[in-house]
């Protein structure tokens, strides 16, 4: 809970507009209370306001502080629905079929967060992955600074020698199936980017395979390798001070004892707060195994790279994962000049979309 209780606090000095396109779940109804209650901004939950006000009321659930609106009769919807008509001409798309896409919560969620009628999105928790991913990615663009779409875990493990005291950031476990050399580098500096807001603090990024230091040969362990060069280049072109090194195995990445044996000159090794995953199959393998096997609190799918803060999290997540999601989300919205207002002058990097 330490990680999350300084998103909350953060997030408490600059509250932010969270939208929940599933209204009437359960676990989206405690959240937005509780998000509410805490003074974090406001929650809007998209849906037809009769069945969002009696699921509130089955769960005895008060909606003070709550913003409902229906995508069938809001005031938006017209000039959404052009806009989107236009996003999508090249496609071939309609007019009606424009409509009938927009009064789809998460196409009118991810509509709201493009025209700044809200700063963050939050979905998932009864959508499968690209019911979720496909409105975000045919709507929001990628963002100026960045090149490639992605995501990152932020876990929260009881155990505080690993990582940046018990929290571990790991990408990519939502996006990205079998990422090039160019995209591998592109989510490990986004992920970066995004630890070194929420955290305060210098990334140290493994880009992980099972091999050390060239303790294997493989073509899958040179593009690691070539990845991590490209993300440190990248990194600094983007005046963003963190340490990366590559190829580590995990535990040569988290654990100082087996780093001093097999990588002891590394900055990065036995102290890892960022690890990037070779590929998807290994992040949401690994991501999942540690947040069950070590019961760690898991936060995810942050969505990296696009220009507004959005998030795509897990059908298995409860009530608190989806309060720290918007946490975080409303987190990516706020400079980091701001979050951290004790760092002198002016900073040279700037991460988040506003």
């Amino acid at each position: 809970m330490r990680f999350i209780t300084s998103v909350i606090e953060k997030l408490q000095r600059h509250p932010k507009r969270i939208v929940f396109p599933e209204g009437t779940e359960p676990r989206v109804l405690q959240a937005a209370r509780q998000f509410s209650a805490l003074r974090l901004g406001v929650p809007v939950l998209l849906g037809n306001r009769g069945a969002i006000k009696l699921a509130a009321e089955q769960l005895n659930v008060p909606l003070d502080g709550v913003r409902i609106i229906d995508p069938t009769h809001s005031d938006e919807l017209d000039s959404f629905v052009r806009r989107f008509e236009r996003l999508r001409r090249n496609k071939g798309i309609t007019e009606q079929e424009a409509r009938e896409a927009m009064i789809k919560p998460n196409y009118f969620g991810a509509m709201m967060i493009a025209m700044r009628h809200a700063d963050g999105l939050v979905s998932g928790t009864s959508e499968v992955s690209g019911s979720v991913l496909r409105p975000l990615f045919q709507i929001i663009k990628v963002s100026p600074t960045a090149t490639t779409a992605s995501s990152c875990m932020v876990l929260e493990l009881e155990q505080t020698s690993i990582g940046e005291n018990g929290t571990l950031f790991m990408g990519d476990c939502g996006v990205i199936p079998e990422p090039t050399v160019e995209q591998l580098a592109d989510i490990a500096v986004g992920t970066a980017e995004l630890a070194r807001q929420l955290l305060g603090c210098r990334p140290r990024v493994a880009l992980l395979s099972y091999s050390t230091k060239g303790s294997a040969t493989h073509a899958s362990i040179g593009k690691v390798q070539a990845a991590t060069a490209l993300a440190a280049q990248k990194a600094a072109q983007k005046l963003l001070e963190a340490d990366f090194d590559g190829e580590l195995q995990v535990d040569a990445a988290i654990i100082p004892e087996v780093a001093a044996r097999k990588a002891k000159e590394s900055k990065v090794a036995g102290r890892a707060n960022v690890l990037i995953f070779p590929d998807l199959n290994s992040g949401n393998i690994g991501s999942k195994l540690i947040q069950h096997v070590a019961r760690a609190h898991a936060y995810g799918q942050i969505l990296l790279g696009l220009d507004r803060p959005a998030a795509e999290i897990s059908r298995g997540s409860n009530a608190h994962d989806v309060l720290g999601v918007a946490g975080i989300v409303g987190l990516q919205s706020i400079e980091y000049s701001k979050l951290y207002p004790d760092v002198h002058g002016l900073d040279p990097f700037e991460s988040t979309p506003r």
